[in-house]
């Protein structure tokens, strides 16, 4: 492979910047900044020189093959994070005809070909690298260890092995497969079904960790959604008018809750719209209810729920009562609601609690590996439906594809999909050939 390098840290000004060198040639780079390569896995200080200019003061590390993050001889210097330094070291090294720049990934990418991670725990250092708050750094951090990719190749190994027998009986056509074979194929088969349908039905809570959630602040007009999206925020984030109908587009801001990203909406008030632009905004506040993780839907105190506003209320809905300063309220026996008062604070504090409370135990890291993309989630579902499909009334070749379809979907999953593992597995365990 080509010898690449790419800068590892934030291009800009910065106390210290890391670029990585990845291939056979990479310790002949070295020569060329006038420094004899280091003894691997020490730190060497240097100065880095070309044609007689010194251009930094940098740490010079060397990892031999195959003891390095892409498998392949590996030099990282870290240098100064000066946006000069770094412009200037790019520049010697895309003159160098056996270098060239790293693409996106590309250093992750030959990781994962040399056997130094799968593609699971490249998918988990990608999301460990994106995430910002506590739930996606636990998550990712489980991923990148192996722990969800181990319990997939356990499934995909126990396949294999019945996939083995079952081939090891095709090229023997006079034979049928023995009836306690065929029973164990079944019983396996059903374990493995029940443990991918469970696996599955897990609300999609892996996938909202890494995506973040989605909450929509919905109710008529002047009843405070925009005040609340403020509070919120911390910050003046949406218009907030006494006049009717001033939020017509949808606001937004990210938020961290209880561990977990979370992006509030402030939607148009709901109501028989005036023009078309606020019809539409209408529409879109409507639309996004439909999609929403958590629908906050607020009400004045004293004032009757519309009929509207009632058709938006669900299990993942907290009502809100705003204005109990100005108005009495009364309690609505159908809905718990929670009673505020985004002028005074008061009941504030209970929103948050109750947003947390919801969010914690809907959406919390749990203990068992879960899903985390909806690639894994499509493999699954395929790896289901060709379970489905065996049949032990089928011919054996039917039974074998069956079998090895749900092994192959397993497979692309880690991107462990291997010929050689199914032919020593029928070689070595039924001493075919001998």
């Amino acid at each position: 492979m080509e010898t690449i390098f790419g800068l590892s840290t934030l291009f800009g000004k910065s106390g210290v910047a890391v670029i990585r060198i990845s291939g056979e040639k990479a310790a002949k780079v070295l020569g060329e900044l006038g420094i004899a390569c280091p003894q691997p896995r020490m730190a060497q200080f240097a100065k880095l020189r070309h044609q007689n200019e010194i251009i930094d003061e940098a740490l010079v590390l060397y990892f031999a093959a195959p003891a390095s993050f892409t498998g392949e001889e590996v030099v990282e210097l870290h240098t100064h994070g000066s946006r000069a330094v770094i412009s200037k070291l790019f520049e010697i090294f895309s003159k160098l005809d056996y270098l060239r720049m790293a693409e996106a990934g590309e250093f992750s990418r030959r990781a994962f070909l040399n056997g130094k991670m799968d593609l699971m725990e490249a998918e988990g250092l990608a999301d460990l690298i994106d995430a910002e708050t506590t739930a996606q750094h636990k998550q990712a951090m489980r991923q990148m260890q192996g722990q969800l990719g181990k319990v997939y190749d356990e499934w995909r190994a126990s396949l294999v092995k019945l996939l083995a027998r079952v081939e090891a009986y095709i090229d023997f056509p006079d034979e049928d497969l023995p009836q306690e074979l065929l029973d164990q194929i079944i019983e396996k088969i059903t374990t493995l079904k029940t443990d991918i349908s469970r696996h599955l039905n897990d609300g999609k809570v892996g996938e909202k960790i890494r995506e973040g959630l989605y909450a929509v602040i919905l109710g008529a007009p002047n009843v405070g959604k925009s005040s609340l999206l403020n509070f919120l925020a911390k910050r003046d984030a949406a218009i907030v008018s006494d006049i009717a109908g001033t939020t017509r587009d949808v606001v937004e801001v990210q938020l961290e809750i209880a561990g977990l990203p979370v992006t509030f909406a402030d939607t148009a008030g709901i109501r028989d719209a005036s023009d078309a632009i606020e019809s539409e905004g209408i529409r879109r506040a409507l639309a996004r209810a439909e999609n929403a993780d958590i629908k906050i839907v607020m009400y004045s105190a004293g004032e009757e729920l519309s009929s509207d506003i009632k058709n938006l209320i669900d299990e993942n809905t907290i009502l809100l009562c705003n204005k109990i300063d100005q108005n009495p309220h009364e309690d609505i026996s159908v809905y718990s609601y929670i009673p505020i008062s985004i002028k005074s604070g008061e009941g504030l504090n209970s929103l948050l609690e109750k947003l947390s409370e919801t969010i914690s135990q809907k959406y919390s890291v749990t203990e068992s590996p879960i899903i985390t993309r909806a690639r894994h989630r499509q493999a699954l579902e395929e790896a289901l439906r060709s379970l489905d499909s065996y049949d032990a009334n089928k011919p054996i070749e039917l039974m074998g594809e069956d079998l090895r379809y749900a092994a192959v979907s397993l497979g692309r999953i880690t991107g462990k999909i291997d010929v050689e593992e199914l032919l020593d597995e029928i070689f070595f365990s039924f001493c075919i050939g001998k």
